[in-house]
């Protein structure tokens, strides 16, 4: 038996990267998921491939940023399991810029998909959560804490998401949810896409990272939320998980 069996989980960003890793370990580990992704085409390939491997998925074309799209996301779970017991805020889109030059575009788009999305997902399951406890799982990121250039409005979206799960910890614990956060360091396809046309970047990043090798979304990052997700990270709440192989150390 699964860590996750019977559980129910919704997980957005489910397109690549590292929704789509722990969107399949959890379904390895016995959960019915929910994907959702705004490329429709590419998350119903990934919930088929889930199920032709003997797992549960369900595939919601959606914007995290748009509530009907979320109302929409929530009550599939609710309609093919019955219940949600984990969810995972991983969806994010940006643009970077520096200070100066943060459009009110840049602010949409990133404030939209990530704190924003992160909000109304949390909103709108917490009734599904509160009625036996579960986990919730949210993404920040090094850049909000080490304050990266470039990446002042992606920072402060994932700094603003840090403090709502701290917030959420507290007032949710009364129902046995927990709230965590995890500041991954992986090679996705799109961070690789972006660190291969920024290769000063990339060699910076490396230059920090003690254990001098990318992280990778299912090797690294996808147990981390299973651990997360599971009765062994049952007595974790407000934390933030910095699974980037030795860049920020608190």
């Amino acid at each position: 038996m699964g860590r996750l069996e019977g559980k129910a989980a919704v997980v957005t960003g489910c397109s690549q990267g590292i929704g789509l890793a722990i969107a399949k370990a959890f379904a390895r580990e016995g959960a019915g998921v929910v994907m959702s992704a705004r490329r429709g085409d590419l998350v119903r390939q990934a919930a088929q491939e889930i199920e032709a491997a003997g797992g549960q998925a369900v595939a919601v074309e959606a914007d995290v940023a748009r509530r009907e799209d979320v109302a929409r996301t929530i009550a599939a779970a609710a309609e093919r399991f019955g219940r949600i017991d984990i969810l995972v805020n991983n969806a994010q889109a940006t643009m970077q810029a520096k200070v100066e030059d943060i459009t009110d575009e840049a602010i949409a788009l990133t404030l939209g998909s990530g704190l924003l999305g992160t909000l109304y997902h949390m909103q709108a399951a917490f009734p599904y959560l509160r009625e036996r406890g579960g986990s919730v799982i949210n993404f920040g990121t090094r850049q909000g804490i080490y304050g990266e250039p470039g990446d002042g409005i992606y920072g402060a979206g994932k700094e603003g998401i840090r403090a709502l799960s701290r917030s959420a910890a507290r007032e949710w614990g009364q129902f046995g949810i927990r709230v965590n956060v995890i500041n991954p360091a992986a090679l996705s396809p799109s961070a690789e896409m972006h660190l291969k046309a920024h290769p000063e970047r990339a060699q910076k990043y490396y230059d920090e990272i003690s254990l001098r090798r990318f992280g990778r979304p299912d090797e690294d990052i996808a147990p981390i939320a299973v651990f997360l997700a599971s009765d062994e990270g049952g007595y974790l709440t407000g934390q933030t998980l910095n699974a980037d192989g030795g860049q920020i150390m608190l």
